[in-house]
């Protein structure tokens, strides 16, 4: 069967002819459901331990830190500028590092310490999903190299999910060059089907939620 038949086929079963300009695209189909804030959070939560990430529902900015500084336990971090983290005192806490804005400088440090800590954009409740708008404040290294990933998020930031974000943010290109998906600690299963975390990006994550 010719190109040119199977073409005039398609275009016959969607009755138009040859030549026509297509329809416009219907507009598209978001629904953002009502869930209270409180079931965003279970939903949050409940879905990042499902792939084995670890969540704290802190009371105050204060039990935030707290959690940051057992977790810490001495060890160095590499902080994200996001200013949520600053009124968090995240930055306070001994032996974290921020302010950086040299790339080159920020590079080395996300390589050498084991822990990056970060805000978010926002948070997904069906998926356990963190959003990154990579800016100044949120350079995606912090994010993807350390090995352990701890995220600081307030409670408003958790949206439903996709639909609620692409309302919200329908041309992400034009607030960030380039948006970032975290769902879960790092995993590929390319090499004999054998799971291993930590390939790719962070293994062992830690969400925060304020």
């Amino acid at each position: 069967m010719s190109r040119d038949l199977i073409l005039s086929k398609v275009r016959s079963s969607l009755g138009r002819e040859a030549g026509q300009p297509p329809p416009p695209p219907p507009p598209p189909l978001l629904a953002i459901p009502n869930v209270r804030v409180e079931t965003r959070i279970e939903q949050f939560c409940t879905a990042l331990e499902k792939l084995n990430g670890k969540t704290f529902r802190a009371k105050s900015k204060h039990d935030a830190r707290d959690y940051a500084a057992k977790l810490l336990a001495g060890r160095p971090a590499i902080a994200s500028n996001a200013p949520f983290l600053a009124d968090c005192g995240i930055t306070t806490i001994p032996g974290v590092e921020t302010g950086l804005t040299d790339r080159l400088a920020l590079r080395e440090r996300c390589a050498t310490y084991p822990v990056g800590i970060t805000s978010a954009t926002f948070g997904l409740a069906e998926t356990g999903t963190l959003v990154m708008f990579s800016s100044t404040e949120e350079a995606r290294l912090v994010s993807l190299l350390p090995p352990l990933h701890l995220a600081i998020l307030p409670r408003e930031r958790l949206l439903t999910g996709l639909d609620e974000l692409f309302t919200l943010v329908p041309e992400p290109a034009e607030k960030t060059s380039g948006m970032v998906f975290i769902t879960g600690p790092s995993r590929t299963a390319d090499i004999e089907q054998f799971l291993v975390r930590g390939v790719h990006g962070p293994g062992e994550i830690h969400v925060v939620i304020v």
